[in-house]
């Protein structure tokens, strides 16, 4: 920064020898326009410092040619008259001095613009790794409404929404847990849940809370859509044959490979944040949330892998469902919990 300054100066400096004319004739030189693009061309390294350096070596050059032309060897009388400045070897002091503060002024600017930008952008950094951190904590739609700050927990509730929730479960998970460490229990719950969940937000849902060794998500709460039915028996599809594929794989290696229960149904919801003001909990309840945690259950029992009703069979066809296979269908099956009948579709044996 300080040769190209200097080179600058000298460069301007040399006028009066090329044109054998007293000092004052560079003074007026319009060379001097260059020195803001080599203030300018500092702010590309995004360092304050270096722009305040450059443009305080540009004054100080400007500064030491004034001085040169006005009390040099060669120097010429001091005019008051702009008129006479302009068309004669006369100098304008005001003048000279307008150009070192316009390079001051204009370096100041651009030194304070940095500072400003260097502030927004850890800012805005700071802001993403949260966005970031949020979205491990809660469903990603739910993440990024708290980033924008599109509402405050009251307005991002949803109640009386007709959605789908789903809930798979590894069985036999708490025997299982007898006599192994914390390491071979979370890398199997790490294993299934890294099969299951990319399947599930995929297909469009949205993870409500790890249940131990459950997954609870919900289609169409957070984000409606209108084939929430269909999405959800589409994922209950490829859930069944990831799940079984991966349960094979464990059995290959001679690993604990317990079968997932899968069930899901449509209903009513209120989806919204729980707990207390100083710690909330986006979630989902309501009747379907209950029926559906049976229906898991139900899969034991009715000797299946996956479960759904005949009511969500029937909208998800409606919405655009086609299975891969035809499927069973059980009629007014007693579930513990619920009063009256319910007719069972079973997505997957």
């Amino acid at each position: 920064m300080v040769v190209d300054v200097t080179v600058l100066m000298i460069t301007i400096w040399s006028f009066h020898l090329q044109y054998r004319a007293p000092p004052a004739l560079y003074l007026k030189a319009p060379t001097l326009m260059y020195v803001f693009i080599l203030i300018a061309l500092r702010t590309l390294r995004f360092e304050p410092g270096y722009v305040l350096l450059a443009g305080g070596c540009a004054a100080l050059g400007w500064l030491g040619l004034f001085l040169y032309a006005a009390w040099g060897p060669a120097g010429d009388a001091f005019t008051h008259s702009y008129v006479e400045y302009v068309t004669s070897y006369r100098i304008l002091r005001g003048a000279e001095i307008d150009k070192i503060l316009s390079i001051l002024v204009v370096t100041m600017i651009l030194a304070f613009s940095l500072v400003r930008s260097r502030q927004l952008l850890a800012r805005s950094v700071v802001g993403e790794s949260a966005a970031s951190d949020l979205s491990r904590f809660f469903a990603p739609e739910v993440a990024e409404q708290i980033r924008r700050g599109d509402g405050d927990a009251e307005s991002m509730r949803c109640e009386g929404c007709h959605t789908a929730v789903l809930i798979t479960d590894l069985r036999g998970f708490t025997a299982l847990s007898h006599g192994r460490s914390a390491e071979e229990l979370i890398g199997l719950l790490g294993e299934y849940q890294s099969r299951l969940v990319p399947i599930i937000q995929r297909e469009g849902g949205s993870i409500d809370k790890y249940l131990g060794d459950g997954i609870l998500a919900s289609f169409g709460a957070i984000v409606p859509n209108i084939s929430y039915a269909a999405d959800l028996c589409r994922a209950i599809d490829e859930l069944a044959a990831t799940a079984e594929s991966w349960r094979r794989e464990r059995e290959e290696r001679g690993l604990p490979a317990p079968p997932v229960g899968i069930a899901g149904a449509v209903g009513d919801i209120i989806f919204g944040p729980v707990g207390h003001a100083t710690r909330l909990e986006y979630t989902v309840i309501g009747e379907v949330v209950n029926l559906v945690a049976k229906l898991e259950k139900r899969t034991k029992s009715e000797g299946v892998r996956a479960l759904t009703t005949g009511e969500t069979y029937a909208l998800a066809l409606d919405q655009g469902y086609r299975p891969a296979r035809a499927p069973e269908i059980r009629t007014r099956r007693e579930v513990d919990g619920v009063t009256d009948p319910v007719d069972l579709v079973v997505l997957a044996k």
